[in-house]
């Protein structure tokens, strides 16, 4: 039988290089979307001709009655749920300083509440059924903190502290709940950092290069697997050894 995942924010990078990954493990697969319709349409045309059986939502995760919608959805067209894949994420950087409160509340809103509130919806019927799994995106952020990213890292870190938390409470009923954190990846965001902070961030990074999204997604194929049914509340850095 295929398994079935809900991917939050899977119409670009890092999310949609998970989706890939998993419609290629052998999962069905319904992501969300928030405004980027365009690439999530795209994304089904290209996989669907692959053989991968896949549908996206479209939902602003910080407003718990669309993510409940979401996983609703999601639910009614994989006809089940093995897996959820919160990812869905944003950056408002700035100094606290001359951060407003807005830009602040919209980070905590999409990156902690957001997973609150997809996970929430589907947390009862993971154990209804006592099965599942649950990988959480983060950052090295939430464990470092980097100046300019207050709001970020504090999202982060707060998906850390709920990753382990929710993992203790899952533990009993076998459904494992980790966490991935990624470091510097070659995806859009860090496009935009300027050349010259590019240089001196691949300096600090032991491995002297970014990450790619393709290496992100494969390890949150591993702990969406049978072989890692025994890890749980974990935080996994995945970043060149940056946080060694």
């Amino acid at each position: 039988m295929d398994k079935k995942a809900i991917v939050t924010g899977g119409s670009r990078g890092i999310g949609a290089a998970i989706v890939e990954t998993l419609v290629r493990e052998g999962f069905d697969v319904a992501f969300s979307y928030n405004v980027q319709k365009t690439m999530a349409e795209a994304m089904i045309e290209r996989l669907s001709q692959q053989g991968g059986r896949l549908a996206a939502f479209q939902a602003d995760l910080r407003q718990f009655a669309q993510a409940a919608a979401f996983i609703n959805q999601a639910k009614e067209f994989l006809t089940g749920v093995d897996l959820l894949v919160n990812n869905a994420g944003i950056t408002r950087d700035r100094s606290l300083f001359i951060m407003g409160e807005q830009d602040w509340r919209d980070v905590i809103d999409t990156n902690l509440n957001g997973y609150f509130n997809t996970t929430r919806n589907i947390i009862g019927y993971f154990y209804k059924n006592k099965r599942g799994c649950i990988i959480n995106i983060a950052s090295v952020s939430g464990l470092n903190g980097i100046a300019g990213q207050t709001s970020y890292c504090a999202s982060k870190a707060g998906i850390i502290g709920f990753t382990r938390a929710l993992a203790k409470e899952s533990a009993r009923l076998g459904i494992p709940v980790n966490c991935v954190a990624p470091g510097y990846v070659d995806t859009e965001m860090t496009r935009a950092i300027p050349e010259k902070h590019i240089h001196d961030i691949i300096a600090m990074i032991p491995m002297k290069r970014m990450g790619t999204v393709q290496e992100v997604a494969d390890l949150v194929a591993f702990l969406a697997s049978d072989k890692a049914r025994y890890i749980t509340g974990q935080v996994f850095s995945i970043d060149g050894g940056l946080t060694s």
